[in-house]
């Protein structure tokens, strides 16, 4: 019998885990979930019918009844779109609704790849492999600027960073599945990295991590 191989990318924001994911899923031909995308749909969803945070039953309902299809969107790749996630991230009822829908997606008969900030340590403690990606918030805030300022051409670096240094600090510190390195997974630092080193690393653990298992 061939077990599922699920692979779990964790990490703060822009540290570049979601592309790493993206190639490794690719490699071994599995589905993948960018599970920020499900909160950035829920605070999306929040802020389009102008409820507050303190809405908490209106958006755990968002949250039960979240349409997958709509993760295309391209608002939900913005600036404005990663803090309203990490706000509705921050609410443990919205955790819970969202929670049963990524760990069906990491338990499908073949496995899956996932990246996000709970995966190796709540969604999927049974990974085969966990990657902790990470890159000092200098530069994780400059590789984000570089995206965001295509489309928003005045926007500063430093407010770029502020965003990443207080979405650190939200993150780590919410009371419910905060962003911390699983003990048996594998610290993967890209900040002196380039995309194709970063790329290797990635590709370099998850092999050995399948053949130890």
């Amino acid at each position: 019998m061939t077990l599922p191989l699920i692979i779990a990318f964790d990490g703060p924001a822009a540290s570049g885990k979601g592309t790493l994911a993206s190639v490794i899923a690719q490699d071994y031909a599995l589905p993948m979930l960018d599970t920020g995308l499900i909160y950035r749909a829920v605070g999306y969803q929040r802020e389009k019918r102008g409820l507050t945070v303190d809405n908490v039953p209106e958006l755990v309902e968002i949250a039960r009844t979240l349409d997958a299809t709509g993760f295309d969107n391209p608002e939900l790749r913005g600036r404005e779109a990663g803090e309203w996630a990490s706000q509705v991230a921050a609410i443990p009822q919205v955790r819970e609704a969202l929670k049963r829908f990524q760990i069906d997606f990491a338990h499908q008969s073949a496995g899956a790849v996932l990246d996000g900030r709970d995966i190796g340590t709540v969604i999927a403690p049974d990974a085969t492999v966990k990657l902790f990606v990470t890159a000092r918030p200098e530069v994780r805030a400059h590789r984000r600027w570089l995206q965001l300022v295509k489309s928003a051409p005045d926007l500063a670096y430093e407010d770029v960073l502020a965003d990443i240094r207080l979405r650190d600090e939200r993150d780590s510190s919410r009371s419910s599945a905060p962003l911390t390195m699983a003990d048996d997974a594998v610290l993967l630092d890209t900040t002196d990295l380039g995309i194709e080193a970063a790329i290797e690393h990635a590709r370099r653990i998850v092999r050995d991590r399948r053949g130890s298992k």
